[in-house]
Order: C-alpha cells, then sequence, then structure tokens
C-alpha cells in the first residue's frame, strides 16, 4: 500500500473518530435536555399555560425583606386588597392577578372596558390581590418588583392606570422585563403625574415588597388553583366557561337593581 493510501485512510479513521465523539456529545446533551425539560415541565407548566397551581407558586426570595407595607388605602383581611370602585356599589369583584401571568393579561383585556364601565358607574367594585406566582415557577423577581411598583402607584391615587398600562406592556412570560426598574419607570411615564420622586423612591427601595410576599402567600395558601382567579360576590367566576362581559354586566346590573 503506498504511504499516500495509508495517509487516506488514516485520515478517514480520524474524522470518524471525531464525528463519533460529536455524536457521543449530541447523545449526552439531548439526555441533559430531556432530564431538564421534564423538570422544568413538573415545575412550571402551570405557569406557562397561564393557570398555576397554589402549592408550587413560591416567590424565589425577599418576601420577608423588610417590615410589612400595605399601600395607601388598601383594605381587607390583613390589609391585602386595592380597592377601585364606590364602596356602596351593590357588587364585588375579587381579583387575584400577577403582572406576568399571560391568563391574567388574557382576562384584563377581555374585561376592562367593562369592569371600568361599571366601576365608573358606581355599580361593581373591584379588589384586586397581587401574587408573585410566576417568579417561583419562571424564576426571576418581575411579578415581585411589578406588584410593588403598582402598590406605589396606589400610594398616589394611580393604581388603576398604571395596574393598565402594565398589562397592556406585559412581555412574554419568560422575559422578566418588569424586574428593570427603569422599564417600569418608563411604562410610569404614561400615566400622567406618576413619575415623581416619591413613586421612584417607592419603587427603588421596594417599599411594598414584602407586603407583596404577603399577598402571594394569602393566595398560596387560600386553596385557589391558579391566577387569574376571579370571584363575583364571592363566587369563582373565571371557571364559568360561559362567563363574558356581557354577562357580567348582566349580573352587576341585576344585583344593582336589587
Amino acid at each position: 500500500m503506498s504511504e499516500k493510501n495509508r495517509d487516506r485512510k488514516r485520515t478517514a479513521r480520524e474524522r470518524l473518530a471525531v464525528e463519533r465523539e460529536k455524536q457521543k456529545a449530541a447523545e449526552r446533551r439531548r439526555r441533559t435536555l430531556i432530564v431538564a425539560a421534564s423538570v422544568v415541565g413538573v415545575l412550571g407548566l402551570a405557569a406557562i399555560i397561564g393557570v398555576v397551581a397554589a402549592n408550587a407558586g413560591k416567590d424565589d426570595g425577599g418576601d420577608s425583606a423588610g417590615p410589612v407595607v400595605a399601600p395607601s388605602g388598601a383594605q381587607g383581611k390583613d390589609a391585602l386588597a386595592i380597592p377601585v370602585g364606590k364602596e356602596s356599589a351593590g357588587s364585588t369583584l375579587t381579583v387575584w392577578e400577577d403582572f406576568r401571568c399571560p391568563a391574567c393579561k388574557s382576562f384584563e383585556d377581555t374585561y376592562r372596558s367593562t369592569i371600568h364601565e361599571l366601576t365608573d358607574a358606581g355599580k361593581l367594585k373591584v379588589e384586586y390581590h397581587l401574587a408573585s406566582i410566576i417568579d417561583g415557577n419562571m424564576g426571576g423577581s418581575g411579578s415581585r418588583t411589578a406588584a410593588n411598583a403598582a402598590a406605589c402607584a396606589q400610594d398616589v391615587g394611580k393604581f388603576p392606570a398604571y395596574h393598565d398600562v402594565l398589562y397592556e406592556n406585559q412581555p412574554q412570560e419568560t422575559d422578566d422585563a418588569f424586574a428593570d426598574h427603569d422599564k417600569l419607570f418608563e411604562l410610569a411615564g404614561k400615566v400622567d403625574g406618576l413619575v415623581t420622586p416619591a413613586f421612584r423612591t417607592c419603587v427603588e427601595e421596594g417599599t411594598h415588597d414584602s407586603w407583596v410576599g404577603k399577598s402571594n402567600q394569602a393566595f398560596t395558601g387560600g386553596g385557589f388553583t391558579g391566577t387569574p382567579t376571579v370571584l363575583f360576590n364571592g363566587k369563582n367566576i373565571y371557571q364559568d366557561q360561559t362567563m363574558t362581559p356581557a354577562k357580567l354586566k348582566k349580573m352587576v346590573e341585576e344585583a344593582d337593581q336589587g
């Protein structure tokens, strides 16, 4: 056999060995990804589809970083509800939400105008409870940071508008953009009069972080199955597959008539 042929065979063997190593490495990566995907599937599937298991969505830390400071005007048990609407309203809508939750955005986008119409008319009062389930399931701190910022907006009477802006500009669930204070300030700029030194300090210092943590604990301990959880006069209506904005409006108006 000529030296040239031997060189070609040796080169071919070397290429084959390299290719086999590549295949082995790819197989190792594939097995690792399967294991990782299984873990993510167990811990995060509910969050990905927006139906978050209450006992799985624990925040990733910071819930007890300081004293529990409720936002101005907070009501209910442990002052965990932010009220919108008149106290004299004949109906109460209790909403548990997470600003990173896609299903919460879907609910808000669908029902926002109807809820505004009914609260403005004095027929409906809404009690918002803020959770940070997605932080626990997907990682990050955007749910808590956005909830704190919304509570800071409540301190200056701007909660409803900022609440809507956050949902209208919600990032992808896996994108923890709301953890960035600059992003929250940018969105706050869409609400007239919200960006003040007091608001900035409240956001940057996480004044209501522990309050958000306590609210999240109330959610996970409340027997709820996911966010959003929407109760009409105490009855869960989000699980009602026939519910529509028109049906909700009819229920409120009937209750208002007594």
